[in-house]
């Protein structure tokens, strides 16, 4: 067989771990979304379920089309709110948690108040920040750092605590100080810790800046959702909602790629490899 009939058949087979992983991975998500849809979709008209109670996923998807650019508008000013806390979580909350290894005075004095923060629901101190900050973005940022920060700090000094004490013992004996030993050592086998925690963070800053929206905005998808939701517009709060779970989905696979660049070493990134 000559080389130029070869070549057809290779590209064949060079595709099929790629489109074998990509199966694995989405497939089945995807083929159970599908049936839940049908499942949506054949119910409610069969039970004549009243569209401002439950409309059926065509309706949805109808407006979701028809109103598009509103909701292409109310976009940027939730994903600036999102983004700008989550930041603001990864720069205070490595920080922190690195303090609270190096010193247990700082973790007696700073875990307590952390936790505390957590307990308390954000939808109300929410008003508070608004009589603080206007009705700007600000408090919309800093009620998403709240909820986003915690699973970082978490995480992260879980990861810097879990070095082997003989790595540890090795790189000083090697004449590494305390911080060449942090940089060289701790932070990077923290680092799956550290994104872990960054992958849910992303998450709860959705939350975060969404909760800022429903109390005090002019704008946002949270604005968007609010006001639908006031006018019984059932249908287009539901094209809302699975804008803001797509948004969610993006960045937590942004935060997922920005992963496997930073530690393709670690064990749980060769498993993801193609073929595997």
């Amino acid at each position: 067989m000559s080389q130029a009939a070869q070549q057809p058949v290779t590209e064949r087979k060079s595709w099929k771990p790629l489109a074998r992983a990509l199966l694995d991975r989405f497939g089945y998500g995807i083929g159970l979304t599908v049936v839940v849809l049908l499942m949506w979709e054949v119910g409610v008209k069969v039970g004549n379920v009243p569209r401002y109670l439950l409309p059926p996923p065509s309706v949805i998807a109808v407006t979701f089309v028809a109103d598009w650019h509103i909701i292409y508008l109310n976009i940027e000013p939730t994903l600036i709110a999102i983004l700008a806390g989550f930041a603001l979580s990864v720069v205070i909350g490595v920080p922190l948690a690195s303090l609270m290894v190096f010193s247990h005075l700082a973790e007696r004095i700073l875990y307590p108040p952390m936790v505390a923060s957590q307990a308390i629901p954000k939808v109300a101190i929410a008003p508070l920040f608004i009589v603080w900050m206007g009705y700007g973005i600000t408090p919309k940022v800093w009620i998403a750092f709240l909820i986003a920060f915690f699973p970082i700090v978490i995480d992260t000094v879980i990861g810097l605590r879990s070095v082997p004490p003989e790595m540890l013992q090795l790189g000083r004996s090697m004449g590494g100080g305390t911080l060449r030993v942090f940089v060289k050592l701790r932070l990077p086998h923290a680092l799956p810790n550290v994104f872990a925690g960054m992958k849910v963070a992303i998450t709860l800053a959705v939350v975060g800046a969404i909760t800022g929206e429903f109390v005090g905005s002019q704008s946002g998808l949270g604005f968007l959702l609010t006001s639908a939701s006031g006018q019984m517009d059932t249908a287009l709060v539901f094209a809302v909602l699975v804008t803001i779970s797509v948004i969610a989905m993006v960045l937590f696979a942004i935060i997922e790629g920005l992963e496997r660049l930073a530690i393709p070493w670690h064990a749980s990134m060769r498993s993801r490899k193609v073929g595997h």
